[in-house]
């Protein structure tokens, strides 16, 4: 998310509000639906040995 600049002459006014507890546990369960549902498959790094790299004698 960026900046954003205000245009000449116009203030913005933010009014916050604490989130009630079922505001609260309803962005949880979407945030893990969908990290659920767009689950990255993790990769494991092999660790590479001498005989994979390709070594020039000099």
């Amino acid at each position: 998310m960026g900046l954003i600049k205000e245009p000449m002459d116009v203030d913005f006014y933010v009014n916050t509000r604490q989130l009630t507890t079922e505001d609260e546990k309803a962005i949880k369960d979407y945030i893990k639906a969908y990290k659920q549902q767009h689950k990255m498959a993790t990769k494991t790094k092999q660790k590479s040995t001498t005989k994979d790299k390709n070594v020039a004698s000099v």
